[in-house]
């Protein structure tokens, strides 16, 4: 019995330590660095950068449709130079108008019929 009563405060010391690099651990993981408490504030970061390129991704994604079409196809080549230099097709006719811009002018009512490809205004 005597080995008994030497044994339980080796015990009880090996238990108030354990239960202290318990704490100690738990500690860390919750509020030390690397811990629960930084990797919220890396996921808030991470979910603000997310919101953010949202529209980044999709102008990339007009530009990269934007790009093939201009590879593929002559109509939005013509559909550029018409916005961006002002071309007029040999058969159309083009009247300018001072102080109007065409910003300000409304859309055709029928974008599949131009007033101007036919020369008559009608």
């Amino acid at each position: 019995m005597s080995s008994k009563t030497k044994a339980w405060p080796f015990r009880k010391w090996l238990v108030v330590g354990l239960l202290a690099l318990l704490a100690l651990l738990q500690y860390k993981l919750w509020l030390g660095r690397g811990g629960w408490q930084d990797l919220q504030r890396v996921q808030a970061r991470v979910d603000a950068q997310e919101a953010a390129n949202v529209p980044m991704r999709e102008r990339n994604a007009r530009l990269a449709a934007e790009v093939r079409d201009l590879k593929t196809g002559l109509d939005a080549v013509e559909e550029r130079a018409r916005s961006d230099m002002g071309m007029v097709r040999a058969d159309e006719q083009f009247f300018w108008v001072p102080g109007v811009h065409a910003d300000d002018s409304p859309a055709p009512e029928n974008p599949g019929l131009s007033a101007t490809s036919d020369g008559a205004g009608s």
